[in-house]
């Protein structure tokens, strides 16, 4: 097999978001990008997650500057709202291209 240095693994690999790798942080990306905004309640049920799980991993994008977080009342009731910032969507955006570009260079 030919070794091809331009389009080496470590190369391609560099352009991978390691906050992204974790397939809830991902997914919850991923949704955001098709709505303005998403309550907890929904991000939890449509990633299938616990409370205490989401919300870790939401506070490690939003430490990020990758999603905004809003508070509200409704009633009584708190309701917390997520969307996705710009830096979130770029870094969002970058890593699906490696993945992209990593599966292109798979010799299966």
């Amino acid at each position: 097999m030919a070794v091809r240095e331009e389009g080496s693994p470590q190369k391609i690999n560099s352009g991978l978001d390691r906050l992204l790798e974790h397939r809830t942080r991902l997914a919850a990306l991923v949704l955001l990008t098709h709505f303005d905004e998403l309550s907890f309640v929904r991000l939890r049920d449509d990633l299938g997650e616990t409370d205490g799980n989401l919300g870790a991993h939401l506070r490690k994008l939003e430490e990020a500057g990758y999603i905004d977080v809003r508070k509200e009342f409704q009633g009584r009731k708190p309701i917390t709202w997520y969307s996705i910032t710009n830096r979130g969507r770029e870094a969002l955006r970058k890593h699906l291209a490696t993945l992209e570009r990593l599966i292109q260079e798979a010799k299966v």
